[in-house]
C-alpha cells in the first residue's frame, strides 16, 4: 500500500477506471459476438444492419477511449461489414 496521499489517490482512481474499462471492453466484445450470432442465425437484413451498427458504435467508442488501438477497431469494423454484406447477399 502506498504511503503518500497522492499515491493512495492514484490507486483509487486506477481501481475505478479499471472497473469502467473492463465493463466497456466486455460490452464491445459482446456486441461483436452478437453480430456473429446474428449472421449464423440468418437474421433479416434490417436486423443485421442494426446489430452491426451497434457493434461499430461500441468499437469506435472503445477506440476513442483507448481501450483498443485505432487500427484494431478499424480492422474489426471492416471484418464485421464484410461478413454482414456476405450474409445479406446469400440471404437474397
Amino acid at each position: 500500500m502506498p504511503n503518500k496521499e497522492s499515491s493512495r489517490k492514484r490507486v483509487r482512481q486506477n481501481e475505478r477506471r479499471n472497473v469502467r474499462n473492463r465493463a466497456a471492453r466486455s460490452e464491445m466484445r459482446s456486441a461483436v459476438k452478437e453480430v456473429g450470432a446474428s449472421i449464423s442465425a440468418k437474421k433479416s437484413a434490417d436486423d443485421l444492419k442494426k446489430v452491426v451498427s451497434a457493434a461499430q458504435s461500441k468499437l469506435g467508442k472503445a477506440s476513442k477511449r483507448k481501450l483498443i488501438k485505432k487500427n484494431k477497431a478499424a480492422r474489426l469494423q471492416s471484418r464485421l461489414m464484410k461478413a454482414a454484406n456476405k450474409a445479406s447477399k446469400t440471404a437474397q
